[in-house]
Parts: C-alpha cells; structure tokens; sequence
C-alpha cells in the first residue's frame, strides 16, 4: 500500500475513531453552564456522560455482527446518521433527563464508526502491522482532547453550550462525506453469516473463550477505565475545587492528551525493538504506581494543582503503550469474525469505563479521592490481570504445541 494511500485510509478511520472522545471531551467545560442552565448541578450533567458511555457499550453489540453480515460501510452510514439527529437534537434539549436520554442514542450511533474502524484496521493491514496502525491512529484520536475541550469551552463560554452540539454534528456530516467518498469497502457482505441471537451469541463466545482475547482485552479495558475516571472527574476537581476557569480547563486537558500522543507515537519507535507482549507490563507497572502517589498524595494533601496535573500527564502517558499493544492482541486471532471480535472488545473497554464514570459521579463528595482512588485501582488491577493472565496464555500455548508434537507422532508412526 502506497504512504499517501495509507496516511489518507488511516486519517478517515482516525476521524471515525474520534467521534467518541470528540462527543465526549467537548462539552465538558460546558458542565458548569449545562447544569446552569437546565437547573441541576454538575455531578446530575455527569450522568449525561455515564449514559454515553453506556450506550457506546451497548451499541458495539449491535454493530459487530451488522458489520460482519453486511460489510463495513452500510452499518457505518446507519451509525452515523443516528448520531447526527441525535446531535441536532441534544442542541435543543431543555431538561437533564431529556439530555441523557439523547446522549446514550447519540452514543448508539457514533459507536458504529469505533467498531468499524478496529475491524477495517484488522481487514486492510497484516498482524504485524495492526499495532503500528493503532499507534497512529492514537495521535488522529489523541488530538481530540487537545482540540476538543479547547474549542468547547470557546464555544460554551462565547456562544453557549447548545453549540457545541451544532458543530458536532457539522463534524458528523464531514465524516459522513469522507467515508463516502474516501473510504474503501473492505469486507464484502456475507450471506452465511447468521444474525439469530443464538448464532451471534455463540460467535461472541467464541471469541471471548480464546484467551489471548480476554486477557489483552480486560487488561486494555480496565487500564483505559482510568482515563474514564479522570473524564468523569475532572470536571468536579479542576472547575470546583481548584476554581480553574473554562478556557484554562481546556489547556489542562490539551496538555494531558499531548502526553498521551507524544506516547503513542514514542510506542511506535519501541515497536521496531521490543514486542507488545514486551512493552505493555513495564507502562502498566509505570501507570500503577503513579495512580497510588495520585491517590496518597491527594488524600494527604502532599500535591496542589500543579503536582495534580503532572501526575495525571503521567499516568495518561502511560495509556499511550497500553491501548495500541493490547488491541493488536486482542484482535490477532480472528480475520473472519473481526467484526465481532472488534464490537466485544470495544464493549467490555465502555461497559467498564461507564461503570467507572458512574463510580466517580456517585461518590462525588467534593474533594479529589473518588477521582484518583477509582484511577489507582484500574491501574493496579489491570497490572494483576495482565501478570495472572500471561500465565494461563502460556499455558494454553505449550498444552497446544504437545497436542501437536503427539498427533505428529501417532501420524509419522
């Protein structure tokens, strides 16, 4: 594949990738004046980003098999049309319940493009190549929260928040038109491929009984279930504890996701060195760590602002090496069922990063801890699966390998 066909297949399927964190990051300095304005208060606007969370993990169930059955781009048009009435219609929301309520049919709609997009990277690139490809999808996606919360908070504090509803679904209308016009199909249709709930349920199995699947897949899910919980909470520390305005939240953000891409990127480089397999206990050990002086240091009162924001500029980094790594190895065992096996891994990463977001929401007390203790445990207990997990992946290798070598035997005998 030629670099200018590469670098334009990868953008498309970057943009399609950051409608999510674009949904998210965006109105998140507008919290202070959605709760204003609806007559609620910031941790009820929470909810309304609980509800996204939930319905991208739903969603994702639906995608899978759609994408499998009908190839890439006809249930990626659906998704993407849902999500621009649902947006245009969240821009007109007059109560909190009625936001909500239209976050999670938004989110049903944007998670048809990161379903797509893993699957069509598993489709268009070799193994070999799927965790580089991630790596570069990471900086399109670790843009947005660079962009994302800088331009919310633009547009919240000059024109108000409803607005940033309309220009997400300008956003979506430009997708919309590039994946028309500049994406390939990359996976005919395929009318053997059941969509009754018992055939889909036992493809689902299927992927989720392989374990290199739900080891890679948890690991990665619960690590980025951190991320979820700084989303969630950093609205309550930043704007109401630490009294930072709108715009400087947004530079707060922005400078937390140039760690990240500047890791992603730097993931790249050690790639041509080191394994995934390699890479990803080392940053979880990092991020680990760095979660428990988070949590210590703000439950002791030992970091302000300032130590707040660079510990979580670490810990965030260190997503950088997990995500990439722990997608790629997750999908490598499947070609055939990608969709599905891209909808279950994407399902499980929001499932948990909505009951993450929930967590912190509901144990709002006005102080940091519900933030930084959530983010510290996702970090240590990914770490623990991760460790216990390779074992049982070992395990199943080298239990395969003698089945083999004992066949191998009986035939030549």
């Amino acid at each position: 594949m030629k670099g200018k066909r590469k670098f334009l297949l990868i953008l498309i399927l970057g943009m399609i990738t950051a409608i999510g964190p674009f949904s998210i990051d965006m109105y998140l300095p507008a919290f202070a004046g959605i709760a204003t304005d609806l007559d609620t208060t910031v941790a009820e606007v929470s909810l309304s980003l609980s509800s996204f969370f939930i319905g991208i993990s739903i969603g994702q169930f639906i995608y899978g098999p759609l994408l499998d059955r009908y190839g890439r781009k006809k249930p990626l048009y659906l998704g993407l049309g849902i999500y621009l009435v649902a947006s245009m219609l969240c821009a007109l929301a007059t109560s909190i319940e009625v936001l909500i309520g239209l976050r999670f049919l938004q989110a049903l709609g944007g998670c048809a493009g990161m379903v797509a997009s893993r699957a069509m990277v598993r489709d268009l690139f070799s193994v070999e190549d799927n965790a580089k490809v991630f790596s570069m999808l990471m900086l399109v996606v670790g843009v947005s929260p660079i962009i994302a919360p800088t331009l919310g908070g633009f547009i919240a504090s000059e024109y108000g928040w409803h607005y940033v509803f309309i220009v997400l679904t300008i956003m979506a209308v430009v997708i919309l038109l590039s994946v028309y016009f500049g994406l390939p199909e990359t996976r005919k249709p395929d009318a053997s491929y059941s969509l009754r709930p018992r055939s889909i349920v036992t493809s689902y199995w299927s992927v989720l009984n392989e374990p290199q699947f739900y080891v890679y897949a948890f690991t990665g899910a619960i690590a980025a279930a951190g991320l979820y919980a700084y989303i969630s909470g950093s609205p309550t520390v930043f704007l109401e504890i630490y009294k930072v305005t709108e715009q400087e939240y947004g530079w707060i953000f922005a400078l937390v996701a140039g760690g990240l891409i500047v890791s992603s990127q730097l993931n790249s480089v050690l790639l041509r060195k080191y394994r995934s397999e390699q890479i990803i206990p080392v940053a979880l050990f990092c991020q680990g760590l760095t979660g428990l002086s988070l949590f210590l240091g703000s439950a002791y009162g030992w970091i302000g602002l300032t130590g707040t924001i660079i510990l979580i500029l670490i810990f965030l980094s260190c997503q950088g090496f997990t995500f990439p790594n722990s997608s790629a190895l997750s999908m490598a065992p499947f070609s055939q069922n990608a969709g599905s096996a891209s909808a279950l891994m994407g399902a499980i990463q929001m499932g948990i990063g909505a009951l993450t977001s929930a967590i912190v929401s509901l144990l709002s007390n006005g102080t940091a801890l519900p933030m930084t203790g959530v983010m510290a445990v996702c970090a240590i207990t990914s770490f623990v699966i991760l460790m216990v997990g390779g074992r049982v992946i070992r395990y199943k290798a080298s239990k395969l390998e003698v089945e083999e070598e004992t066949v191998e035997m009986i035939c030549n005998s």
